[in-house]
């Protein structure tokens, strides 16, 4: 199992929040902003912060980082490490298994993720059965678009109206904006229901785009009570 950071706001927590990091970063990338995350009354939730593993990534010169897959080239889908791409998938179906085992249903856990991290959350949310209480997907793009509208028994298996925040930067110079756009439309296209939300930044995201997540984190869990 991946090695993570977690963080516990509270003891014996009934909801968990799985979030992948992006590309050349680590568990700790996030783990900052989850005190601005709450709300008065938030039920005590465990933020489970994976360590993607360490390999090289092509466009990144071969230089070895944690990476969820390799980075070919930044045209079409990025989706050409297919093998990693399933490696990573089968981790993070293990880490929801695990909070499983600990006693956190699947209903009460969201799947979150930024940029390459996000693009892994998204796949692995889709097929997650019995579903999960959300998918966020922060900065990232769809992988494996044309399996997913060639695939019948994933598109039907998708779960009905999956909850989704996704967030973009206007100014994205490293996943364009209309990747993003693009990859709503295609889970809108699949049932799921889709928020959206674009920011005034680059690659990155902002305390705007953290205090809409913690609207969003309140409304999903308390459906979930």
């Amino acid at each position: 199992m991946l090695e993570t950071v977690e963080v516990e706001t509270g003891a014996a927590p009934t909801r968990a929040v799985i979030w992948l990091h992006g590309l050349g970063a680590d568990g700790h990338d996030f783990e900052p902003v989850v005190p601005h995350l709450l709300w008065p009354g938030a039920p005590a939730i465990r933020f489970v912060f994976p360590h993607a593993t360490i390999r090289p990534v092509t466009v990144n010169g071969g230089m070895s980082m944690r990476a969820w897959y390799d980075i070919v080239s930044i045209d079409g889908d990025r989706a050409h490490d297919q093998a990693a791409i399933r490696q990573s998938m089968a981790q993070t179906q293990e880490l929801i298994a695990h909070q499983v085992e600990r006693g956190i249903a699947a209903e009460r856990i969201i799947l979150a993720g930024f940029s390459q991290g996000g693009a892994i959350a998204i796949q692995v949310a889709l097929r997650q059965q019995p579903a999960l209480a959300g998918l966020m997907a922060l900065s990232t793009y769809l992988l494996l678009a044309d399996q997913l509208k060639s695939d019948a028994s994933l598109v039907s298996s998708v779960p009905a109206k999956l909850p989704v925040f996704m967030a973009h930067g206007q100014m994205d110079p490293v996943v364009p904006y209309a990747m993003g756009e693009n990859a709503a439309s295609a889970l809108r296209e699949l049932g799921c229901e889709v928020s959206w939300h674009s920011y005034p930044i680059q690659h990155s995201v902002s305390m705007d785009e953290i205090r809409d997540i913690s609207a969003w984190l309140q409304k999903c869990f308390a459906q979930e009570a």
